[in-house]
């Protein structure tokens, strides 16, 4: 069973950086395209980042292009969310999930995302 644990997250002043982690066990993470969700409080889950299992498709929402980078490593089962230049408006808990569909480069639809973990607090704050 595949099982992802964030971490990474903390309080971070505005224009600042954090790199957060998503570590894969139970299962091969090759096998799995990877997204990056965010909720703050009071709001619904947001997109805000995918890549596919090959790591050559990639997807981010338009609130962070240019800002956040996802990569991933799959010799050590981690998908990583680069982010900077954050704002207040990036507070939220983030998580990441897991898909199995489509080939190697195919980026899922957020629908597509089944497993996940339990989230990292990101909070940017002056």
């Amino acid at each position: 069973q595949l099982q992802l644990v964030e971490s990474g997250g903390g309080l971070v002043q505005p224009g600042g950086s954090l790199r957060l982690s998503c570590v894969a066990s139970g299962f091969t993470l090759d096998y799995y395209s990877i997204g990056w969700f965010r909720q703050a409080p009071g709001k619904e889950r947001e997109g805000v980042s995918r890549i596919s299992r090959s790591g050559y498709g990639v997807s981010y929402a338009d609130s962070v292009k240019g800002r956040f980078t996802i990569s991933r490593d799959n010799a050590k089962k981690t998908v990583y969310l680069q982010m900077n230049s954050l704002t207040p408006e990036d507070t939220a808990v983030y998580y990441c999930a897991a898909a199995m569909v489509g080939t190697s480069d195919y980026v899922p639809e957020e629908a597509d995302f089944t497993s996940w973990g339990q989230g990292t607090q990101v909070t940017v704050s002056s």
